[in-house]
């Protein structure tokens, strides 16, 4: 098991999601799946309905999704931030999460990320 654990810990960085698996009959085998954490990099922008902004909507594999804007109306659009609301499995804006009870507004890339990692841990 200590041979694992600290093969964990290598690969213990920020998008990627662990999971050990210790066989009960074989103690010194190990077995780690390692999923790929969506990133705001992965969001694919199209055109807002609304003014000039941009717009990006995800579903992860848990069922949950965010949607992603940037107008001259979202909160920090107009400073160059994103604001990011929750979506439910049916893709409906959602404020019943641990995560958000609102949008969340005022995020550079790196935030919207660090949202869309929580999410995805739902």
């Amino acid at each position: 098991m200590g041979l694992c654990h600290n093969y964990l810990k290598v690969l213990s960085k920020k998008i990627i999601r662990k999971v050990f698996v210790n066989l009960k009959y074989f103690p010194y085998l190990c077995l780690i799946i390692i999923i790929t954490m969506k990133t705001f990099k992965d969001l694919e922008f199209k055109p807002h309905s609304v003014g000039d902004g941009i717009m990006s909507r995800i579903t992860f594999d848990n069922g949950f999704g965010a949607s992603v804007v940037k107008t001259t109306y979202s909160y920090g659009g107009d400073r160059g931030l994103y604001e990011l609301a929750v979506l439910n499995e049916y893709g409906h804006l959602t404020y019943d999460t641990p995560i958000t009870d609102d949008v969340i507004g005022y995020l550079r890339p790196e935030d919207v990320t660090d949202v869309m990692e929580k999410i995805q841990q739902l």
